[in-house]
C-alpha cells in the first residue's frame, strides 16, 4: 500500500491528503458501514461525511468496528445549509451521530441558508429553491468559531466558497478557514481560487475529483493513463496530489478503493501535468446551474463562480 502523506492545516492540525467520501442515496445508507469498513481496511484514514448525507451514524459505526484507534482516523463532517441559525445544536447532532468523541474538521457545507418547511424538506417554488437572509454566513461562521473553544473539534472550514464569498467572510472572521472544499477536477481546475487560498493559508479539498466519466474518458487522460499503465481515474487523482489538494473520492468497490489509496504511486511528469492543466474549461459537472439558472437557490454571481 502507498504511503499517504499529510498536509498541515493553518492551525497545525495534520490531515491525510486522500480521504474517502461517504455520500449515499437514502436506500443505500445502511450499507455505508460496510464499504467505509473496507475503505479503512484498504488504508484510508480520512473519512468525509456530512449531516446532510445522512451517513454520519454509519461512518461512526465503521470506525468503531474497525479496531483502528480513534486518533488515527481523521473525520470531516459539515453544517447543513438549513442549519445556519443553529450551529451549536447542529454540531452536537453530528457529534452524537458519529459517536467518536470529537470531530477533526467541521465545514460550513454551503454559504447560502436554504429554507426548509415543517416536514424538513427544502421549500421550492416554481422550480426555485428558496433561501433565507435573516442569518448570514458571517454570523454562522462566528458561531462555528465558538466551537473551537469546546475542545470537541480540531479545525473548522468552509465548502463551496469562492474568492468573492471568502473575501466577505474574512471581513469579520477571527479564524481563517483551514479548508475550503469545492468541486475541482481537470475540467474545473479553479486556478484563481487555488492561488487565493494558497495565499490565505487555506487548503483546498476537491469533491468530484475524478470529474466522473466525462473527464476520465477524455482522450488526453486516457493517453496519459496508457503511458503509465494506470487507470484514467488514477491520473486525475494524481494530478490533484501534484497540486497539494486533498481529495475525497467515493467508491463502494473494494478494488476501486485500493486503486484510489494507491494513487501516490502514480508519478506524473511535467509534460503530463501541463497537458492536464490545458483541459480546464471552467465546467461544473456535479453542481451546475439548473433550468432556473441557479444552484440550490443562488446564482453563479451570488456564489462568485
Amino acid at each position: 500500500m502507498a504511503q499517504v502523506r499529510k498536509l498541515k492545516l493553518n492551525n497545525g492540525v495534520e490531515v491525510p491528503i486522500i480521504g474517502s467520501g461517504s455520500w449515499a442515496p437514502p436506500e443505500r445508507r445502511p450499507a455505508v458501514k460496510d464499504w467505509i469498513g473496507t475503505a479503512l481496511q484498504a488504508g484510508f484514514r480520512h473519512i468525509d461525511t456530512a449531516l446532510g448525507y445522512g451517513t454520519e451514524q454509519y461512518v461512526g459505526e465503521a470506525v468503531r468496528a474497525s479496531g483502528i484507534p480513534r486518533e488515527e482516523v481523521f473525520i470531516t463532517t459539515k453544517l447543513p445549509w438549513n442549519h445556519h441559525d443553529k450551529v451549536k445544536e447542529s454540531f452536537e447532532e453530528s457529534l452524537n451521530n458519529l459517536g467518536l468523541g470529537y470531530i477533526d474538521l467541521y465545514l460550513m457545507h454551503w454559504p447560502q441558508f436554504v429554507k426548509y418547511d415543517s416536514e424538513g424538506k427544502p421549500v421550492i417554488k416554481d422550480g426555485v429553491w428558496q433561501t433565507r437572509d435573516d442569518v448570514t454566513f458571517n454570523q454562522s461562521w462566528a458561531e462555528m468559531e465558538k466551537l473551537l473553544d469546546t475542545g470537541k473539534v480540531r479545525a473548522i472550514g468552509v465548502s463551496n466558497f469562492s474568492e468573492k464569498t471568502l473575501d466577505q467572510l474574512l471581513k469579520t472572521a477571527k479564524v481563517v478557514p483551514a479548508v475550503n472544499q469545492v468541486e475541482l477536477h481537470p475540467y474545473l481546475s479553479q486556478n484563481g481560487l487555488k492561488k487565493y487560498c494558497d495565499e490565505k493559508g487555506i487548503v483546498l479539498t476537491a469533491y468530484t475529483p475524478s470529474g466522473y466519466s466525462e473527464v476520465r474518458n477524455d482522450p488526453v487522460i486516457v493517453e496519459i493513463a496508457k503511458k503509465h499503465n494506470v487507470t484514467p481515474n488514477q491520473v486525475t487523482l494524481a494530478w490533484h496530489l501534484s497540486r497539494d489538494t486533498i481529495i475525497v473520492p467515493k467508491s463502494e468497490n473494494v478494488e476501486r478503493q485500493k486503486e484510489n489509496i494507491n494513487v501516490p504511486l502514480v508519478k506524473l511528469d511535467k509534460e503530463d501535468i501541463a497537458k492536464i492543466n490545458a483541459l480546464d474549461k471552467n465546467q461544473r459537472i456535479c453542481n451546475k446551474a439548473d433550468a432556473t439558472g441557479k444552484v440550490y437557490g443562488w446564482t453563479y454571481e451570488q456564489f462568485g463562480w
